[in-house]
């Protein structure tokens, strides 16, 4: 097959190309290049663009540099500010997947492959003549939440090459063809940040906003914040209080007013209902018949761990998430991600409102 493979400099990419070519398709390698809002700068730093060059080099592969720049901005960074502004905490990552690498990329460019290829940890599964998408190998690295907004066609057009692998042997397969990037360490943060620290890209939008951080069952000034655009439900790190850990559970907008609550086991910091709006199936919803309840497994952040739950249709696109353990940070405006109860499909997911439900 002619496949259009994404790349970013990474080792991920560079053994996802490697897989394919062992499998005899018929490869062109692209990055997408996303310049910072000011014009400058670019979502990797320039070492990435040249490894992709010394990859494509490598197996003698046409290699082109794309831009999506004024995309992006549009898109991504136009939503993350709006939505931080608005209180709420987005996920920029999901967002890029749906509307620049599978979105715009695939409009102009990937269109003209018979599929396109990535080195997310994901894979997918036929069942009945229909895909979906389903976890990687390794519950570590999975991407699949990530991918949990993307179209059923953007998902039909799509191959994870090392989603079947442990992220260990996605290391020894570089070191064995002595692929150029072989030992680089894994790249961390927001897609469209790169290097930039995520609070002076903030700042540099949003400005400063002083304000008060409370602690919420006393009602007793700890200190203050700068903006409580700066932090999100279920943070920890970076509140510059003493005698902690210091969680926030809450945040007042209209006063601008940070609530925290102090220690591990903290209850304000634990919920076990969930509400989603805007819920996206990605292969059509698997219970459209039913509005009984339903076992599911979840995440309402990336990690490797699932959360069993329940469940509930309330309206339209409107569900109810009850969970079978405690769930620590429960942000609004982040996606809840909805799979099988044995963790191995993802259904697709919902924007978790601050709505309390009695279920």
């Amino acid at each position: 097959m002619k496949i259009a493979a994404l790349i970013s400099g990474g080792v991920d990419s560079a053994v996802a190309v490697h897989q394919l070519l062992e499998q005899g398709h018929d490869l062109h390698l692209f990055y997408i290049r996303i310049g910072m809002d000011n014009g400058e700068g670019d979502c990797s730093a320039e070492e990435d663009i040249e490894m992709c060059r010394f990859i494509a080099s490598r197996f003698n592969l046409p290699f082109d540099i794309v831009s999506l720049h004024q995309e992006y901005w549009d898109n991504v960074m136009e939503y993350a500010l709006r939505t931080v502004k608005e209180g709420l905490t987005p996920n920029p990552d999901i967002m890029c997947n749906k509307m620049i690498k599978f979105g715009y990329f695939e409009q102009r460019w990937g269109h003209e492959f018979d599929m396109t290829a990535t080195g997310h940890y994901a894979s997918t599964t036929r069942i009945n003549d229909k895909v979906y998408l389903s976890t990687a190998v390794d519950p570590v690295k999975d991407q699949t939440d990530f991918l949990a907004r993307i179209s059923y066609d953007q998902l039909s057009h799509l191959m994870f090459p090392i989603g079947r692998l442990p992220k260990s042997r996605v290391r020894e397969i570089a070191v064995e063809t002595k692929m150029p990037n072989a030992y680089r360490k894994d790249s961390q943060g927001i897609c469209f940040l790169g290097k930039i620290n995520y609070n002076d890209f903030i700042r540099r939008h949003l400005g400063e906003k002083p304000g008060a951080i409370v602690e919420i069952e006393t009602g007793k000034k700890l200190g203050e914040h700068r903006g409580y655009w700066f932090h999100t439900i279920g943070q920890r790190k970076g509140l510059g209080l003493s005698g902690g850990p210091w969680y926030v559970v809450k945040k007042n907008i209209h006063d601008n007013v940070i609530y925290v609550s102090n220690g591990y086991d903290c209850a304000k910091q634990y919920g076990n209902v969930v509400h989603l709006d805007e819920m996206h199936f990605i292969s059509g919803n698997p219970w459209p018949e039913t509005t009984a309840t339903v076992d599911i497994a979840f995440k309402n952040r990336h990690a490797p761990t699932f959360t069993q739950a329940k469940l509930t249709r309330l309206g339209e696109s409107e569900y109810v998430v009850e969970a079978a353990e405690k769930i620590q940070g429960i942000a609004p405006g982040q996606f809840g991600v909805i799979y099988d109860k044995e963790c191995n499909l993802c259904f697709g997911s919902g924007i978790i409102t601050g709505r309390n439900v009695v279920v």
